[in-house]
């Protein structure tokens, strides 16, 4: 990280809470290094009126405006399918590469390979991020993450962008609290973004996903306990769930957190797959890990329900799963913070 981050978030015609997943947690966890959102069709609120977070980060509704505020990068703040830079953003990143700003993406689009990009960026000394740049020297995996001392703990999911980041990164705090050493390991571009590092696993080539979470475990358990490896996809998931076998069976849980919208009845965008009744995805996923690796806990994600139908989300799902529930944003992580402690003193033991 070539200096401390001030962005300004572009999220032009997306900052909602649902499309703008990027500048969502970055609004979240790290509201400081935010200086602005431009989005011109949000233009005059801030974040907390749009999202319900975020404080009073403001929305502004053009590059001027924003540069007024002063950031020094720019972070690209959607995850469309694809991860294509769409072509009307262009001139938006031209222009801030010309004021010297750095450029964050955590896009399929290496923004760093465009030949106008790097050329404006060198004219100025801007330097340019791509957080999904895969490392070169990734192994296969070979099973090695089976040895180590730590609780490792996946967070999986019935569906994508469902809060698999989200719940792992709610976790953290409270199992600090326990006295535990804990460590975040990011599988997405977002979340590297948010810890500051970390391997984007679905821009990794398809042999070397597993061994991208190996590695990530590998290098994690050295300085914790506990192992908190972001999920990502589903492994009912038409097109992800190559990149959610290979977490699996490279990261070796020894215990999972299964998240869920109580809402979705379906894959997103793919309405022709049904997701299982809960409890039987969850024996799915048991099944299919290459060691013991239980559902221990569930995090829900009650963003479309109001508090009284999501209460009764979290007491149902408990019932009919047995076992701790809760939505870690809206209420209390503590149950499946509690679990995985738990979990993790009972293997100490």
């Amino acid at each position: 990280m070539s200096r401390a981050p001030r962005f300004l978030i572009l999220a032009e015609g997306s900052f909602n809470p649902v499309r703008s997943k990027t500048a969502n947690a970055c609004l979240r966890y790290t509201p400081d290094r935010v200086a602005a959102v431009l989005d011109s069709t949000q233009r005059g609120k801030t974040a907390q009126q749009v999202l319900g977070f975020g404080g009073d980060v403001p929305v502004v509704g053009s590059v001027d405006e924003g540069l007024a505020r002063r950031p020094n990068a720019l972070l690209i703040g959607i995850a469309p399918q694809g991860g294509q830079l769409p072509p009307e953003w262009r001139t938006v990143v031209l222009r801030v590469l010309d004021d010297g700003l750095d450029v964050w993406s955590g896009l399929h689009t290496m923004l760093g390979d465009d030949p106008e990009f790097v050329a404006h960026a060198a004219a100025t000394n801007a330097r340019i991020h791509d957080l999904r740049r895969p490392p070169r020297d990734l192994d296969v995996a070979r099973g090695r993450a089976r040895d180590v001392a730590a609780t490792v703990v996946l967070t999986v999911g019935t569906d994508c962008n469902i809060g698999k980041m989200t719940a792992a990164l709610q976790l953290l705090d409270g199992l600090r609290a326990k006295g535990h050493r804990v460590a975040f390991a990011g599988t997405g571009q977002t979340g590297i973004l948010v810890d500051g590092k970390g391997i984007s696993v679905d821009a990794v080539v398809a042999d070397f996903i597993a061994g991208a979470a190996e590695r990530l475990v590998l290098e994690a358990a050295r300085e914790a306990d506990i192992v908190l490896v972001e999920g990502q996809g589903s492994i009912i998931h038409p097109s992800y769930s190559g990149v959610t076998y290979g977490l699996l069976h490279g990261s070796l849980p020894h215990a999972q957190v299964m998240c869920a919208q109580p809402s979705r009845t379906a894959i997103r965008h793919n309405d022709w797959v049904a997701i299982p009744p809960l409890p039987e995805f969850i024996a799915l996923h048991e099944r299919v890990a290459l060691r013991p690796a239980p559902v221990i806990a569930v995090a829900l994600n009650t963003l479309d329900m109001n508090d009284a139908d999501a209460a009764a989300a979290v007491e149902r799902v408990g019932r009919e799963t047995g076992l701790p529930t809760t939505d870690p944003v809206r209420f209390d992580p503590a149950p499946v913070v509690d679990a995985i402690d738990t979990f993790h003193r009972a293997r100490a033991h």
